[in-house]
């Protein structure tokens, strides 16, 4: 009967010593442990796992709240950090581990933090750099038409014989080469305020009739409206325009010194002076561009040929299309290429798109005339001269019918023309 209870009592004793030997139970202030030197070194080795222990849990606990990448880094970095700093033999102090382990995480998490700022400051600069790349690209790009340059080519390989109308009774061939430059000058804005609504040949024919009658300042002041109307007709509007040549050089006389202005504003003063006639006499008269002289056969190649963003409705605004985008150095040239161009193949009615060389890339190519062919070459053509000196009365004209008969006494001086 005892025996059992025995056995039972020593079994109940061995348990209890080993649990109570082991690392984890073990106490520094356990009576039950006969060896207090080792035990108690075993037993801070031991209390300094379970503090470590708890702390990385603690620290994992506390990065769950930074982003992934620099939770998992710091992390990482702690764990190593902290293995290492153990000593090998002796006691450790945790306080003093666990204060630099945590000086180091805050240190890992404040360059981690730094790297991605610096990351994200590197984005932002490169995608502002594209932006402003971009701006001043389109602030400085043109817009060109296709073909341009192609189209240009064809049409002075088409105006190389130059004996259109304007090459040769132009505001260029009209003024006396022997005259005084300030004459010149001047017989080149008469020649300019004359050709508005008017054919070359009648404003070569006016021209002429007056260069005989000294064709000057003084002798325009001097001459009466009768007489001038007399010779400049039949010029388009040629009451309207013996108006204005009596102003413009009474205001050529008084404020500019007898000799035409020589900046755009101020020939743009004198009465009848448009922009187009400013533009080009600047450029015949002074040898200055200031701009893009567009008439009528400008006006209406640069819209066939879609050189305009839109279709434009006045010269004026063509004009400025132009400039946007054309070279600087073709402003003087395109103007007596256009209009030459304008007068023998690409006519106002029936223009001759078979003949032409930019038949292909003319977006109005054979809208108008799909079957038009030219009789004769396009550099030589043969104008069809109707009544006085090839004149189309205006419009008004020949619906008021009087307003465009002739002063009297004109028949003998146009004849002589």
């Amino acid at each position: 009967m005892l025996a059992p209870v025995r056995s039972l009592c020593v079994y109940m004793f061995r348990s209890l010593t080993v649990r109570m030997n082991s690392p984890y139970f073990t106490d520094s202030t356990s009576g039950l442990d006969t060896s207090s030197n080792d035990r108690m070194g075993e037993s801070a080795v031991n209390k300094g796992g379970i503090r470590r222990l708890r702390s990385r849990m603690a620290q994992g606990l506390k990065s769950e709240d930074d982003p992934p990448k620099v939770k998992a880094e710091v992390l990482e970095q702690s764990i190593s950090l902290q293995t290492h700093a153990q000593p090998p033999t002796g006691q450790m102090n945790c306080t003093e581990t666990v204060s630099n382990c945590k000086k180091t995480t805050i240190k890992v998490k404040e360059e981690a933090v730094d790297n991605q700022a610096i990351v994200m400051s590197s984005r932002k600069t490169r995608r502002g750099s594209l932006k402003v790349e971009y701006e001043e690209e389109g602030a400085g790009l043109k817009r060109e038409p296709c073909d341009w340059r192609t189209q240009l080519s064809f049409i002075r390989e088409m105006r190389s014989k130059r004996n259109a109308p304007v090459d040769q009774m132009g505001a260029e061939k009209c003024y006396d080469t022997e005259a005084p430059p300030e004459v010149r000058r001047y017989h080149v804005l008469i020649s300019l305020m004359l050709s508005s609504q008017t054919k070359d040949l009648v404003t070569a024919g006016a021209m002429q009739r007056l260069r005989e009658h000294d064709l000057s300042v003084d002798a325009i002041l001097n001459m009466d409206e009768e007489t001038l109307g007399k010779l400049i007709y039949p010029v388009g509007f040629w009451r309207t325009k013996v108006k204005y040549i009596k102003q413009a050089t009474a205001l050529i006389q008084q404020e500019f010194g007898g000799d035409i202005p020589d900046t755009l504003e101020g020939l743009m003063r004198l009465p009848g002076v448009g922009p187009k006639m400013a533009h080009l006499a600047m450029d015949i008269a002074w040898n200055q561009v200031s701009g893009i002289g567009v008439d009528t056969h400008v006006h209406r190649i640069s819209n066939r040929l879609g050189w305009t963003r839109k279709k434009t409705k006045t010269p004026e605004e063509t004009r400025r299309a132009l400039e946007e985008w054309l070279p600087r150095d073709l402003w003087s040239e395109i103007n007596w290429l256009l209009v030459g161009f304008g007068q023998q193949v690409c006519l106002p009615v029936g223009p001759l798109c078979s003949v032409c060389l930019n038949q292909h890339t003319c977006p109005a190519a054979h809208q108008s005339s799909p079957r038009k062919r030219l009789k004769s070459s396009p550099a030589s053509p043969t104008p069809k001269v109707k009544g006085n000196l090839g004149h189309e009365e205006p419009r008004g004209n020949r619906q008021k019918g009087k307003a465009g008969a002739p002063p009297s006494g004109q028949t003998s001086v146009l004849h002589s023309a």
